[in-house]
């Protein structure tokens, strides 16, 4: 059988599969087995055994659970509430200033996290209340905390740069490096755009009574709110890029920061332990088996040929590498908007890397691209995630249609962002070659 018509029919089941509602993880790790077992025989179990033993035998893999760990540690503590107050006193007086000060604590949630949905849920659970009473319009509110909190799979630590870095064998640490500078570029992007639309239209997000503002000395105290969040930072980022631990020591002393913030704040109980323990072994044994299906779909993808035809088809189209480049941007677009990220990165970068390689692209650069193409995945209608942590915790007066209406021009200003990123490289990859040496 040619290999065009083993990668048609390849390709063909999984989608029918998928939309027939069967979960990703077995559509994939399914298919793969079969197309395995009709190409290669039983040989080709012992391949993909061999890979997940190899995977399991990692050292990087321990970071995950840690990191999650940590996630559901600060979503518990408390910390949130107090950098909130902070912002309040700090950002309240200019138009649009809660909102600007809202993507910052989504910004230094991502640095403290690495998932999506713990800043959305608690600041969609602690700022969206707040905008709201003091005036904000209902869909600027909800899509800077949309867009906010997509940066935790962004700005490092990063559960997906993780598994990025596992499927394509990249430093975890250079790649931690690079969601640096995009990170900074996309929170000065949206800020920009609030302030600019709140000076235009202040009604949109007008600016605290000046009851509310604060004097010197309630905004220098409230200062004290960061100390946790830039101890935690230190902890991970510092011991990374200062060469004092691996990312996954690094992890180690994320959730004893972790710790620390939640007895800080009186929130450290048994109960709390047991119950972010309970929710980190759920999301790990999840990843685990994405591993799993990851590796037979890898095996099966190569053994069938479909890399040369693939790079193949990539070279007809259109504009060269860039237009290559813009295609895989469209299509990671338009599987944002049906599947989740991981799903998405297991199917198509074995069919990307060969590409990447080819034109001589950096792996670490693409992989900031491809990132931050996720991020927009996870805010992007009618399946992304965000959307739904933020419909769980608005109030009722906020509508899924508000919610759907609210990405649109965040997701123009991180295309933006993304724009910016491919033509300026250096902007990913500056933090790594500082911290790393070139590549």
């Amino acid at each position: 059988m040619s290999v065009e018509l083993l990668t048609l029919l390849f390709f063909g089941s999984l989608l029918l599969f998928l939309f027939l509602g069967t979960p990703l993880v077995f559509t994939l790790g399914g298919i793969s087995v079969i197309f395995l077992y009709f190409t290669m025989g039983p040989v080709g179990f012992y391949i993909v055994a061999s890979k997940f033993w190899d995977s399991m035998m990692s050292f990087t893999l321990i970071a995950i659970p840690m990191y999650v760990y940590m996630a559901m540690l600060l979503e518990k503590s408390g910390v949130a509430h107090d950098l909130y107050r902070m912002m309040h006193v700090w950002f309240g007086a200019i138009r649009g200033g809660l909102a600007i000060g809202t993507v910052a604590i989504c910004a230094i949630f991502a640095a403290m996290s690495g998932i999506s949905g713990a800043a959305v849920v608690t600041m969609g659970t602690i700022a969206l209340p707040r905008m709201l009473e003091r005036g904000y319009d209902k869909r600027l509110a909800v899509g800077a905390i949309n867009c906010g909190g997509g940066w935790g799979i962004l700005i490092p630590p990063s559960i997906l740069m993780v598994l990025y870095a596992l499927l394509t064998e990249v430093s975890v640490g250079r790649l931690f490096a690079s969601g640096i500078g995009p990170g900074i570029l996309l929170f000065v992007l949206v800020s920009i755009y609030i302030g600019v639309r709140a000076w235009l239209q202040p009604s949109l997000a007008p600016a605290l009574p000046v009851d509310e503002r604060g004097d010197w000395t309630l905004k220098l105290s409230s200062l004290k709110a960061v100390l946790l969040p830039l101890l935690i930072v230190f902890l991970v980022l510092g011991a990374i890029f200062g060469g004092f631990a691996t990312p996954t020591e690094a992890a180690a002393l994320g959730v004893f920061g972790a710790l620390i913030a939640s007895a800080v704040h009186r929130r450290l109980s048994v109960a709390v332990l047991a119950d972010a323990a309970m929710q980190t072994l759920r999301l790990t044994a999840l990843i685990m088996w994405i591993l799993f299906a990851a590796h037979a779909f890898s095996t099966a993808y190569t053994t069938l040929g479909a890399n040369d035809l693939m790079n193949h088809m990539m070279s007809l189209i259109p504009g060269g590498q860039w237009g290559a480049l813009a295609f895989m941007l469209l299509l990671l677009l338009i599987l944002g908007m049906v599947l989740d990220p991981v799903g998405i990165m297991l199917i198509t970068l074995p069919v990307f890397l060969p590409v990447v390689q080819a034109n001589g692209w950096d792996p670490i650069w693409f992989g900031v691209i491809f990132i931050i193409m996720m991020e927009i995945g996870y805010m992007t209608p009618p399946f992304g995630f965000n959307l739904f942590y933020l419909k769980s915790v608005a109030p009722p007066d906020v509508t899924m249609s508000d919610i759907y209406w609210s990405v649109i021009p965040y997701v123009l200003v991180t295309f933006v962002g993304v724009l910016i990123v491919i033509m300026l490289p250096e902007i990913a990859l500056y933090f790594p070659n500082l911290f790393f040496g070139p590549s």
